[in-house]
C-alpha cells in the first residue's frame, strides 16, 4: 500500500493557523479532491473537526489519544495512532492512503511515507503550523506542476542502493 503525504503549505512552510488553512484557493481544493478522491485518508482529530464533516467518496480514518472521541458519521473510523490507521487501510485492501494532516500527523508519517504531494503556494503567510522540513538525502523530487497561485510537487523517497550495507 502506498503512503502519501498531501498538504498545501504557504512559500513559508505554513500550513495551518489557528485550526484551519489560512486561504481558500478553488483550484487547490479540486486538485486535493481529484488526487484522494476514492482512497482512504488518515488525519488528526484537530484536522477532521477543522473539516466538520467527512470527505465523500473516502473512508475517513481520524487518528486520537482521546480513547472515548467519537463522531456522529458511521463513514468515520477512529483510531488512537498511526500505525492502527495504516493497519485498517491494509485491512480494505487500499492500494493507496493518503496522509492529510495536520502538523502532528504530517511529523509521524514523514519518515513511513512513499509520496510527498505538495501543493505550495506563490506567497507567504502567518500561521502556527509548519509542515516538516523535507530532506533532500530521502526526497527526490520528480515533478511540478505550475498553476496560477500555487506549484504542485512531487517528491519520491529515495531507496538505498542495494550494494550499500
Amino acid at each position: 500500500m502506498e503512503k502519501i503525504i498531501i498538504a498545501a503549505q504557504s512559500k513559508n512552510g505554513i500550513i495551518g493557523r489557528q485550526g484551519s488553512i489560512p486561504w481558500h484557493i478553488k483550484e487547490e481544493l479540486q486538485h486535493f479532491k481529484s488526487a484522494t478522491m476514492g482512497f482512504p485518508v488518515i488525519m488528526g482529530r484537530k484536522t477532521f473537526q477543522s473539516i466538520r464533516k467527512p470527505l465523500k467518496g473516502r473512508l475517513n480514518v481520524i487518528i486520537t489519544r482521546d480513547k472515548n472521541y467519537q463522531t456522529e458519521f458511521i463513514e468515520v473510523k477512529t483510531v488512537n495512532d498511526l500505525e492502527s490507521a495504516l493497519e485498517l487501510c491494509e485491512k480494505e485492501k487500499a492500494e493507496k492512503v493518503f496522509i492529510i494532516g495536520g502538523g502532528e500527523i504530517y511529523n509521524q508519517s514523514i519518515n513511513i511515507s512513499d509520496i510527498l504531494l505538495l501543493s505550495i503556494m506563490k506567497f507567504e503567510t502567518e500561521g502556527d503550523t509548519y509542515f516538516p522540513e523535507i530532506d533532500p538525502a530521502l526526497w527526490e523530487k520528480v515533478s511540478e506542476d505550475d498553476h496560477e497561485l500555487f506549484t504542485v510537487v512531487k517528491y519520491i523517497r529515495k531507496r538505498l542502493e542495494q550494494n550499500e550495507k
